[in-house]
């Protein structure tokens, strides 16, 4: 069994409104996250946006990353696009790029990076996508972690890379025999129950493995729990998983610091 460490990190992706366009509650969930990841204006997000949650996150001690993805605000970024590996490098240079200058305007930095929605979906199983993304951390910036799926090929392209990799684990997600993450448009993919989460989460924390729907485990390192910010009962979510973590001794703290 792989060691299990008390420190953990609590993550969100944040910053996925436009406009005068809202999804999800950024200021409730910077109180209860110790990392945010901000959508950097191609999948969700502009300027306006990614600065006030950089901001908030800075007055709240939250860390900050840059959460890349497709160029795709219709779509959400959930729609994969048919770019070419040096493309996606290029993009999420981009991203990065921006993420960076603004964070700085405001006294803040951006330490990490991870892949949104089709994205992330792909680099999960693809090992050119995945080497693709951590291509341009290295261009950009080899300072910058990378948050990635846990047991999937950006990982392995990370640490390959010789970037700081970290494992990620989702809260509300079910998982496959395989390890992947459910599709979204299966019915069961999303887990709305706040209580069946943090004992889900308490489950894999202590056997340090994703537990799959079908109650096989996986073993995995551990280092972040994603909670999307855009589920039902989101905020509530958060703060049961928050006040499980704590009763079980856990500190909660950013990645990126460990």
């Amino acid at each position: 069994m792989l060691k299990s460490s008390r420190n953990i990190d609590l993550n969100s992706d944040l910053g996925e409104g436009f406009g005068q366009w809202r999804m999800g509650d950024d200021e409730a969930m910077l109180d209860l996250v110790t990392s945010a990841n901000i959508a950097c204006g191609f999948h969700a997000g502009d300027y306006n946006i990614m600065a006030h949650c950089y901001s908030r996150a800075k007055q709240k001690n939250v860390a900050i990353g840059a959460h890349v993805g497709f160029p795709d605000l219709a779509g959400f970024g959930r729609r994969p696009l048919a770019l070419s590996a040096e493309e996606i490098t290029r993009l999420i240079i981009y991203q990065i790029g921006a993420a960076q200058a603004l964070a700085l305007s405001l006294g803040h930095k951006i330490t990490y990076v991870k892949a949104h929605g089709a994205l992330a979906n792909i680099a999960e199983t693809d090992r050119e996508i995945a080497e693709s993304i951590t291509c341009a951390l290295k261009q950009v910036d080899p300072s910058l972690c990378l948050l990635a799926i846990a047991l999937s090929e950006q990982t392995q392209a990370g640490e390959k890379a010789g970037i700081r990799t970290f494992h990620e684990i989702f809260a509300d997600r079910n998982y496959t025999e395989q390890g992947r993450l459910q599709p979204r448009h299966e019915a069961s993919s999303v887990i709305t129950d706040t209580d069946l989460i943090a004992s889900r989460i308490k489950k894999m924390l202590e056997s340090q493995s994703i537990l799959c729907l079908s109650g096989k485990k996986l073993l995995t390192p551990i280092d972040s729990i994603c909670l999307h910010s855009d589920t039902q009962h989101a905020v509530e979510t958060a703060k049961n998983l928050r006040k499980m973590l704590i009763a079980e001794g856990y500190n909660l703290g950013p990645f990126t610091t460990n």
